[in-house]
């Protein structure tokens, strides 16, 4: 009798050899990892960092005359500081612009010069003939963002605002005036 006649004839015999089959089958496939390993980094924080800025003459103005004739000239001071934690890239900016005549804007006719005096790393900085100009033009004209450079955290820098009106400046712009404020930003 061949194995097969066998198998069918008994069939108690059968069922369990084929158990005995199954139960070895899953015993070699659930046994296939040898070995495993686990390690952990703990403790993973994350927190951000902060942008902020102070100016010497908050809330005042930089530039102030009254009186002005052509070819006067008046300076003023200001000290920018990042006083985050983390660097910035500094601009300028020349917003709210008004002009008493609108037909002859004393704007045109206010020449602007604003030089970067220096930071304060060491010392407080003098505004010398030699400091870069990081804008000169005329007031009316300072109507784009003018870029400071990237300040470090604490970093702080004195500019220098002249003002000049204009020696060409004629008749035309007499007993007019003209206001603007200086934005400072920071990305």
């Amino acid at each position: 009798m061949d194995r097969i006649h066998l198998l069918i004839g008994q069939p108690k015999r059968t069922v369990g050899v084929l158990a005995v089959v199954l139960l070895a089958v899953g015993v070699a496939v659930g046994s296939g990892a040898a070995f495993t390993a686990q390690t952990a980094n703990p403790n993973n924080s994350f927190a951000s960092g902060s942008l902020s800025m102070t100016n010497s003459k908050d809330a005042a103005a930089i530039l102030t005359a009254s009186g002005m004739k052509p070819g006067d000239s008046t300076t003023g001071t200001v000290d920018i500081q990042n006083t985050g934690t983390l660097s910035g890239v500094f601009t300028l900016s020349r917003t709210n612009l008004t002009n008493s005549d609108a037909t002859n804007p004393m704007s045109t006719q206010m020449n602007m010069v604003v030089k970067d005096c220096g930071n304060f790393a060491s010392g407080t900085p003098t505004c010398d003939v030699g400091d870069p100009a990081v804008y000169t033009g005329t007031l009316d004209a300072m109507n784009s963002a003018v870029a400071l450079g990237t300040f470090a955290a604490n970093e702080k820098h004195r500019y220098e605002f002249t003002a000049t009106f204009a020696s060409g400046a004629g008749n035309l712009y007499q007993s007019d005036s003209t206001t603007a404020r200086f934005q400072w930003d920071a990305v």
